[in-house]
């Protein structure tokens, strides 16, 4: 059942020891394992178990399936398909996360692919996984929600998929090659679909892990529809989780996977809708406001490579709508926006550090009463500190006192909108951040 010659999503970096990058993404899944122990403790809480499934279908990788049946299901069954980070296993994720215990509650089935290579990562980044029907991993998992459909009598217009880190990537990959199969997808600490690609026969892209891979919207968008040349159906909707700490695939990656669907979804990239739901979450939504966005995104302050965890795959399960919330509606649950508050506008601004660097994330929001059609942010950088790249904007100079102007397709701020650029900048020391900000002239409020 093992392949050994087919490239992994976290071997091959030049002069990046295979070790050293297994262990960071170890290092990144340790509250999963602990999670995993004190499960394995817990007396079973029901008699359904997880159970292997063989001789499901098309398999040109030889990934292992495991099912998860709960005791009591819907007639017409809803499945999710649950995708393990790299060094785990789909029993592990079984265990270590919370989506098997949710089941129970709200009837659905649970799929866990296994990847079988070294390294037990998905394949993310060969041609023959980034396009439908290519080959490799994605084949292989789609022949076990055929599978599943077909045995369990399930639904096919309620399949989901969701991931962390290699599961990730690999549920942006899926939503791309199979948006017919899919009707939502969740990536926890994920990139774009096709960020990782290669053609060197490696498995890892040292760009794309790093954030500086930057790429417009309309360039991300083009590679997920690419993956299913001439599809004209709907989309899956997509929901997308990183922590601002994340030293394994960096933060920058979120933004870039929201800009990604949002134009898959043809929506704004400002976000229709924002609030707290904890209070180190930060979520947004784009081209809705309720529960079931077409996108929506939460970015999780001071955490690394860790998710989910902390109520996140609940959270997960309402946005596919399988507790029951679930509506064809792309807003079907609008909540209030918010009013506009005095003066010119706020400024949320988040930065992830190591060593000599830094990536900052930054949410200017247009608190007047009248729309920007252009706009120019002014900060001063502390000392030391010198942008190297950036998104959303162009930034001049690179050091002291910047400023940030819009890319064309965000040039325009209507009142109440936001708009989110960011950079990554080397730093001798201070990674703090600027004391004040000014839109086209106006002090803003920086929360």
């Amino acid at each position: 059942m093992t392949d050994r010659s087919v490239h992994t999503a976290a071997s091959g970096a030049a002069g990046r020891p295979v070790g050293s990058r297994l262990a960071a993404l170890l290092g990144g899944v340790l509250p999963m394992v602990a999670a995993l122990l004190v499960a394995l403790a817990a007396p079973p809480a029901s008699a359904a178990s997880l159970t292997e499934v063989t001789n499901f279908g098309s398999n040109p990788s030889n990934l292992r399936m495991h099912l998860y049946v709960p005791d009591k299901v819907q007639a017409r069954p809803p499945v999710l398909v649950a995708v393990h980070y790299c060094t785990g296993s789909g029993p592990a994720f079984h265990s270590g996360t919370e989506f098997a215990s949710l089941a129970d509650r709200y009837g659905f089935v649970v799929v866990y692919p296994s990847a079988t290579r070294s390294g037990n990562c998905f394949d993310v980044s060969s041609p023959q996984a980034l396009r439908r029907d290519g080959g490799s991993d994605p084949v292989g998992i789609r022949s076990m929600v055929g599978h599943v459909l077909q045995r369990l009598n399930a639904d096919p217009g309620r399949v989901y998929v969701t991931g962390a880190s290699s599961g990730a990537m690999m549920t942006n990959v899926l939503v791309g090659n199979y948006p017919d199969v899919f009707k939502a997808g969740a990536a926890f600490m994920g990139v774009p679909h096709s960020c990782f690609a290669t053609t060197d026969g490696s498995g890892w892209n040292s760009s794309c892990a790093n954030g500086t891979l930057d790429r417009t919207p309309r360039q991300w968008g083009d590679l997920a529809r690419g993956a299913y040349p001439g599809y004209s159906g709907p989309r899956p909707r997509m929901q997308i989780w990183h922590g601002t700490e994340d030293s394994t695939l960096r933060y920058p990656n979120f933004n870039e996977q929201i800009e990604q669907w949002t134009d898959v979804h043809g929506v704004s990239t400002t976000p229709a809708y924002t609030d707290r739901p904890q209070s180190n979450w930060v979520r947004t939504r784009y081209g809705g406001t309720g529960d079931q966005a077409p996108v929506e995104a939460v970015s999780v302050q001071g955490v690394g490579h860790s998710l989910p965890t902390g109520g996140m795959a609940a959270r997960a399960v309402t946005f596919f709508g399988l507790d029951g919330t679930g509506s064809t509606d792309p807003d079907p649950d609008p909540d209030p926006e918010p009013e506009p508050e005095p003066g010119a506008c706020r400024v949320a601004y988040t930065t992830n550090a190591w060593n000599t660097g830094l990536t900052a994330s930054v949410t200017v929001t247009n608190t007047g009463g009248a729309p920007l059609s252009g706009w120019s942010l002014s900060f001063d950088l502390p000392a030391g500190q010198t942008i190297v790249s950036g998104w959303g904007a162009s930034y001049s100079p690179g050091s002291g006192a910047v400023t940030a102007r819009p890319a064309s397709y965000n040039s325009n701020l209507a009142a109440g909108a936001s708009v989110r650029i960011g950079f990554q900048a080397s730093h001798t020391g201070d990674t703090g951040e600027p004391a004040s900000f000014t839109l086209n002239g106006v002090s803003c409020t920086v929360v």
